[in-house]
């Protein structure tokens, strides 16, 4: 366990009120009854404490233990830097597990696709996310020998997954996320590209396709490319390489799945061949792993970095980004000996090669601050200078630390010891990971993202709104003297000041957000950090609700040119909008569907229960869902045999009809929201008035389905989905969707 902070002086931390709330609901120590045990000064220096304490282990270390706490704690409660969230959650405490996210082998046996299974709970329940990839999976109907029958492929397994993660999460621990990846060379890779269809399936997982370099070849020259079996690494069948390229644009435009990953660039950068193939990465995409391998990740502040009154290169403080970088780089070394891991095949990967992935945050706000566009050239030029000088810093610090320690111990076969460089004691330095809930604890943008809104209002008790203004923006403004409330409330309301000719052309030039950009301007900033960094990116290209399947062509095309890993793109609204595509992938509107099909009844469906107050007394509304989406509804209210109980009964039944017939939720609560009865009455709370049993059955679909999913249009741009926990609008960015108030995210 680790030190107590009493009698140490600490120093106060000044945390902003985000921040407060994000740290009292999900990083502070809680006994049994959910009574908080710590405050931001004890939790910060039992990480930093639990950290420095490995430092015992090196004698040749140019540090102290004391002094090295006190210079992580210094470190983070500067806000210059944070590790991932599982090592803030977890450092000093019993359960120790202190990394994000895993990759996992999925073989092809039945034994060792259900120790996946297993071994992913196991993950989940500890606080991590995993990736798998699903390549090795022999293909849909192909002959199983040992059982004379036929396989059912990657989907059907991959369904299974998703249940099993579904089940953890109801099970109250933190949200298991996954990525799952299917090779584009593998037979069933059509069903996996219209995966995601029907809006809801699979939807503890992202997606992503590999692509393959003699893929992008063929699609180049519009040829047919070879499928091959992985279980008789044999040829089965071909497809035109084009046509797939088309379907899989197709369907990044109707949801924003799949990705795609440029699977031979990836193993290109591994650092570890003769350990095998990388196949897939961590949930987020940004960090490729060999099979049991973690992500060790932590991010500098670049916003922290800034020189008033400086110019382009000079407007960073290079000599102070360096010593940020080097403590950091000794953190995350540390936090691999302090890990207790979930199984014993990834402590012996993960200490084999020592993978740490240091990334940025806070590069918008950097931006804001040094008067230079997100979306201009001289952006691009630094950014490629900052990753650049973090790389190289990065490296040094891990040079460093191998004459203190020793390299990582797969050294001597690595493609650092064939080439003569090094030796380094970490055999990656530098990931650029998802910071969403970290910028909200350090006050920063998120990532390398552009900001979603510059200014925008939230919630803060029953009917009070707060309106809270990006700091260097509301400093722009009151230089500018164009500082007003009214100004504030209009900008809360559009997000953006793009259109607002009424103010100075340069602050509506510097301070631009997310949907001001152009796709191609996301996806230069994405390829001038990929260039400086050894692992992947975490960015996401927002387009607008209008944007064309051209457009998601040219960016899939741009980032295979300009050396990108994967690119994951989100066009606005589009998950609202969804449409359900029949098996041959051709669109159809509703009514030109034809008779639909009602989905037979599993023999084991999990649900939920809600009472509902109605003016015939007490209702019991349960739905019960698969994959994460409504079923079929009972409705139950006094005794048998009375007809307001058949009523019910009715209801639900004709509601489940509906339900299993593929009827979207929208349309049944349109139907029966509404009408009316002999006995409206009032209830406490939120619900308002409940005036018949249909009614009452509309609310309990349209609070549990519906009002997470107002569209973006409708939410002035700022993102699809309202947020399930605090009811905020929540924005998709570096390949998630995060409430930007509450820190929920779809990704754990």
């Amino acid at each position: 366990m680790a030190a107590s902070k009493k009698n140490l002086h600490l120093p106060p931390i000044v945390i902003n009120p985000n921040a407060a709330v994000v740290l009292n609901k999900r990083y502070y120590r809680k006994d049994p009854h959910n009574t908080v045990l710590e405050d931001a000064q004890s939790m910060f220096w039992r990480v930093a404490s639990a950290v420095a304490a490995e430092e015992t282990k090196y004698a040749e270390s140019s540090w102290k233990t004391d002094d090295l706490a006190r210079a992580f704690y210094s470190l983070m409660t500067s806000w210059r830097f944070l590790p991932n969230s599982p090592t803030l959650m977890n450092a000093g405490t019993d359960l120790g597990q202190l990394s994000a996210c895993f990759v996992l082998p999925v073989g092809d046996s039945i034994e060792e696709i259900f120790d996946a299974v297993k071994y992913a709970a196991m993950i989940h329940k500890s606080g991590g996310g995993t990736g798998f990839s699903f390549s090795r999976l022999r293909p849909r109907d192909s002959r199983v020998g040992s059982t004379g029958g036929v396989a059912s492929g990657p989907l059907s397994f991959l369904r299974i997954f998703n249940t099993a993660t579904e089940q953890i999460k109801q099970g109250g621990t933190r949200r298991g996320a996954n990525m799952g990846i299917l090779r584009v060379d593998h037979p069933d890779i059509m069903d996996f590209i219209r995966a995601k269809e029907r809006e809801g399936e699979f939807n503890n997982f992202n997606l992503s396709v590999a692509l393959t370099e003699d893929f992008m070849k063929a699609v180049e020259k519009d040829e047919n490319y070879p499928l091959m079996n992985p279980h008789t690494r044999q040829k089965n069948g071909t497809l035109n390489a084009r046509d797939v390229f088309e379907i899989l644009v197709q369907k990044a435009w109707e949801s924003g799945d799949p990705g795609i990953i440029f699977i031979d660039r990836v193993n290109r950068d591994n650092p570890t061949p003769d350990q095998g193939e990388i196949e897939s990465t961590n949930p987020c995409g940004e960090q490729p792993l060999l099979p049991y391998e973690a992500c060790n990740l932590g991010s500098i502040n670049l916003a922290r970095f800034f020189t008033p009154g400086k110019q382009g290169d000079e407007s960073v403080n290079w000599e102070d980004l360096a010593q940020s970088v080097h403590l950091s780089v000794r953190f995350l070394d540390n936090v691999i000996d302090a890990s207790s891991f979930p199984l014993e095949e990834i402590t012996r990967m993960v200490r084999n090669n020592r993978k740490i992935g240091l990334g940025v945050m806070g590069w918008a706000d950097l931006l804001y601050q040094a008067g230079i566009p997100y979306n201009s050239q001289e952006a691009v030029v630094l950014a490629e200078k900052v990753m650049a000088f973090v790389q190289q810093e990065s490296r040094n610090a891990s040079k460093q630390l191998a004459g203190e320690r020793g390299p990582f111990p797969a050294y001597s076969n690595s493609v650092f010891a064939r080439k003569d460089m090094g030796p380094y004691r970490n055999a990656t330095v530098t990931t650029i990971a998802p910071t969403g809930t970290l910028s909200i604890i350090a006050g920063c943008s998120s990532g390398i993202e552009p900001l979603f809104a510059l200014c925008f209002s939230r919630n803060v008790m029953d009917g009070e709104r707060l309106v809270e203004v990006n700091p260097y923006f509301e400093q722009a403004l009151k230089e500018a003297g164009c500082y007003s409330r009214k100004l504030m409330d209009t900008v809360a309301a559009k997000g953006s000041i793009a259109a607002m000719e009424h103010l100075p052309a340069d602050l509506r030039k510097v301070f631009t957000t997310a949907m001001d950009i152009e796709p191609l301007w996301h996806l230069k900033m994405q390829a001038a950090f990929q260039a400086h960094t050894d692992n992947a990116v975490s960015k996401t290209v927002n387009l607008p609700h209008s944007a064309t399947v051209d457009d998601i062509r040219r960016i899939y095309w741009m980032a295979y040119e300009q050396g990108c890993k994967g690119v994951t793109v989100y066009r606005d609204g589009c998950k609202s909008d969804q449409v359900l595509y029949m098996g041959d992938g051709e669109r159809r509107k509703d009514k030109e569907r034809g008779p639909r099909a009602v989905r037979e009844r599993p023999d084991l469906t999990y649900g939920f229960t809600q009472k509902v107050r109605t003016g015939h007394g007490i209702m019991y509304v349960t739905i019960n869902e698969i994959d994460g989406k409504p079923f079929e509804a009972f409705a139950t209210i006094g005794k048998s045999g009375r007809s307001t109980t058949a009523k019910a009964e009715a209801i639900g039944r004709l509601v489940s009809l509906a339900l299993r017939s593929g009827i979207e939720v929208s349309k049944i609560v349109e139907q029966i929201k509404g009408i009316g009865g002999e006995a409206p009455v009032f209830q406490q709370g939120k619900q308002g008035q409940v005036q018949s049993i249909p009614d009452g059955i509309a609310w309990v679909l349209e609070n549990r389905y519906l009002k997470s999913k107002k569209s973006v249009h409708e939410e002035n741009g700022l993102g699809a989905y309202r947020c399930p926990d605090c009811d905020e609008v929540m924005v998709f960015q570096e390949g998630c969707l995060l409430c930007p108030a509450c820190a929920y995210t779809k990704c754990g």
